[in-house]
């Protein structure tokens, strides 16, 4: 008896077309977005609010990261293209209908705005700053003027910025986990609960700090909302949106998901949050680093769990 060994040529490298698969560069861009969008709308709102003396770490400090944490996520964005010298293409018209082209528009209004929103507070940050030309005082001084309409502008930008992390996702059709209305919302809550984590990280007022511990509580409440949504909406979708649901409700993302990103991610930090409303000593760092974690986390089983779903069955 003769033994053949028969070899198939799917799925070999060169042979069989292969979908390119995102990697870790876009979910990092994404919670990066989250992060710069949050801090933002938090700053700009409490300036509207005139507390800036009262919350000085969440509207005069923190938006000086904005411009680093921004320009991070663009550098990931980069390093997933195919053609990178050809970016800037992305800015030589302008396409209604896609949210890339609002992604790419927003990030270029809002970069250059956050930096004069941190120009407009340096002084107060550091008081022996001088800006040693005339021109420039003239200029921060027009800006210090205007400061209530780029407060109400960074927020609409802010709230665009957050919200495109999860519609850039949901606008992909052919991925049935994604094609859901809930991911804008829940990014944006997602980013918004991972800046007010930072911000009570670094504040040194106690004041600033219980507020934005409680506001962090509701965030953290409406994501959990969001989320049981999402898989209420698939689970009473077709098939396919039935089979992508099931990823998480005893499939491979099961696991991770419910323990790591709701269990350890938002369920646990209210547990310790609430905590430290009572006066119970929680170090510091214990919640920011699960509810960042669980952010970052969020994103990356989101994005992997899209692609595996799928129309094709």
């Amino acid at each position: 008896m003769i033994e053949e060994i028969i070899t198939s040529g799917r799925m070999n490298p060169e042979i069989d077309p292969v979908l390119h698969v995102w990697g870790w560069e876009i979910p990092f861009y994404l919670f990066l977005g989250g992060i710069a969008a949050g801090l933002l709308i938090f700053s700009a709102y409490f300036s509207l609010r005139g507390r800036e003396d009262e919350l000085p770490t969440a509207v005069k400090w923190m938006p000086l990261g904005v411009p680093v944490v921004i320009s991070v996520g663009l550098i990931a964005l980069l390093l997933d293209l195919s053609h990178v010298w050809y970016f800037w293409q992305l800015f030589t018209n302008i396409r209604w209908e896609s949210p890339m082209s609002w992604g790419a528009w927003t990030l270029t209004v809002i970069t250059p705005l956050s930096i004069a929103w941190i120009a407009i507070w340096i002084e107060d940050i550091f008081p022996n700053w001088d800006w040693k030309f005339e021109e420039v005082k003239t200029v921060i001084k027009w800006l210090k003027e205007q400061k209530r309409v780029l407060a109400q502008v960074l927020i609409l930008l802010s709230i665009i910025l957050g919200m495109y992390t999860g519609i850039l996702l949901s606008a992909f059709n052919a991925r049935p986990f994604w094609n859901t209305s809930i991911l804008g919302p829940l990014f944006l809550a997602s980013g918004l609960s991972a800046s007010a984590a930072l911000i009570v990280f670094f504040s040194k007022s106690e004041v600033e700090k219980r507020l934005f511990t409680r506001i962090d509580i509701i965030l953290i409440g409406i994501e959990l909302f969001l989320i049981v949504h999402l898989f209420m909406g698939h689970l009473a979708g077709t098939q396919v949106h039935i089979q992508a649901a099931e990823m998480f409700l005893g499939g491979p993302y099961t696991v991770v998901f419910w323990i790591f990103v709701v269990g350890m991610g938002l369920v646990l930090p209210v547990v310790l949050e609430l905590l430290e409303l009572k006066h119970k000593f929680i170090p510091a760092i214990v919640p920011v680093v699960l509810i960042v974690g669980g952010n970052l986390m969020l994103r990356f089983i989101v994005v992997s769990a899209g692609q595996a779903s799928r129309w094709l069955y």
